[in-house]
């Protein structure tokens, strides 16, 4: 089919063009934009923690008593009753490790600080995230260790909330080692924490740790340090490891045990909005990245009805030139025109529209994946996003036009000429 005509026609109409062009245009740049956005928060929201989340859980709980303020008499009281709520958990059938936690990954309890390589350093070198525990800390979180040892019960102290107390020893992820000791010396190292005065030693190294905060996709995500050391405070936080596939009868055990040897304490009912209670690692997940997720629906909603308005917009624009046109398609149907030349013609019209709409389109995706860039910090778009979107617009026109073009089809010349 010649082109040439359909061009010509469309020189008629230069406002109802050029309007679903810009239409087309700005639906195409920001569904690309979009669906590229969520893609790189769904992919944030599977990665790997470098944790083992199976069978593991979380008891967030507070005791219930005149046990404020970092007083040793106070502070004395909370570590023997942690130790004990340790203890009872650890001898439980179905519970198979144990550790005090100060926060998890994704848990958005974030603890953290500088790392300095010198006494004294302006800037530190690293800003990392703490995470704290006992000896049993990295086989109750599956961390892989890759160099070094693990803490033994003479590096584990015991602490209030507030202040700093430099440890003795630590543990930190590949990332951080790499970044402090590009030489690959990390082990025996000296780091300052916080700008204490006191070095702590570095003893081991895991693979990876990632960050407490969901949010956090820049390289210093992966970047923590882990410290021996139980947090004495009126609110405690157990991280357990069940035996495999045991996880429902453990957390129940572990409910049951706690009120027992003390009903002066809080344990919340698992709920889906914050992380008090007990909760699988699987529901932190959940629940660490539920802002994601909301935003995510949302986004994608949007860009629904916004593919819906456009197709909308062409089906209504097609139909109203079907209407204006109903003398020439009678005569090119009493020219011997088929029905099938009908729709073809208005099919191609639309194609030439919205193929017209995409070029316009692809260059404004650019420009705003460009700002993005720039103020978000986001990652260049793949061609193969542009290109899909091109591909659904393509054919969202053309189904859109469809039925217009099918009714112009329709028309026999009869109808068409007569009244004229």
């Amino acid at each position: 089919m010649a082109v040439h005509p359909i061009l010509a026609a469309l020189r008629k109409h230069k406002a109802g063009v050029i309007l679903i062009m810009i239409q087309i245009s700005l639906t195409l740049a920001i569904v690309c934009n979009v669906a590229y956005i969520i893609t790189l928060r769904i992919e944030l929201m599977h990665h790997s923690t470098g944790l083992d989340e199976h069978d593991l859980f979380l008891v967030a709980q507070s005791y219930v008593g005149n046990y404020s303020g970092d007083d040793q008499s106070a502070m004395n009281k909370l570590d023997s009753m942690q130790l004990t709520d340790l203890s009872v958990l650890r001898n439980l059938p179905d519970v198979k490790l144990v550790t005090p936690v100060n926060t998890l990954p994704l848990l958005r309890y974030v603890w953290s600080g500088s790392v300095a390589l010198g006494l004294g350093q302006a800037h530190g070198s690293a800003h990392a995230n703490y995470f704290k525990g006992d000896q049993y800390l990295l086989p109750t979180l599956g961390l892989r260790l890759i160099a070094g040892r693990n803490f033994s019960e003479a590096d584990v102290e015991n602490h209030p909330a507030r202040g700093n107390f430099p440890p003795a020893v630590v543990i930190v992820t590949k990332a951080l080692a790499d970044k402090l000791f590009p030489n690959g010396n990390a082990l025996g190292s000296a780091v300052y924490l916080d700008k204490m005065t006191s070095p702590s030693v570095i003893v081991g190294v895991v693979e990876k740790m990632f960050s407490a905060n969901p949010d956090d996709d820049s390289p210093s995500a992966w970047y923590s340090i882990l410290i021996p050391s139980r947090v004495d405070s009126a609110s405690t936080m157990y991280a357990v490891r069940s035996q495999r596939g045991r996880i429902q009868p453990a957390i129940r055990e572990s409910r049951d045990a706690l009120f027992k040897v003390n009903p002066m304490r809080v344990i919340d009912e698992g709920d889906r909005f914050n992380f008090n209670g007990i909760h699988t690692y699987a529901q932190i997940r959940d629940l660490g990245y539920a802002i994601d997720v909301f935003t995510a629906e949302v986004l994608a909603f949007v860009c629904v009805i916004l593919l819906l308005v456009t197709g909308v917009g062409i089906a209504g624009l097609t139909n109203f030139w079907v209407r204006q046109r109903y003398k020439q398609i009678g005569i090119r149907r009493a020219l011997g025109a088929r029905r099938i030349d009908i729709l073809h013609y208005f099919q191609v019209e639309n194609l030439v529209i919205v193929s017209g709409g995409c070029i316009v389109g692809i260059v404004l995706t650019l420009c705003i994946n460009i700002a993005l860039m720039q103020v978000f910090a986001t990652s260049r778009i793949p061609v193969w996003y542009v290109l899909a979107g091109v591909l659904v617009v393509i054919l969202l026109g053309q189904i859109s036009a469809f039925m217009p073009a099918r009714r112009a089809s329709n028309v026999s010349p009869m109808m068409a000429t007569r009244g004229m």
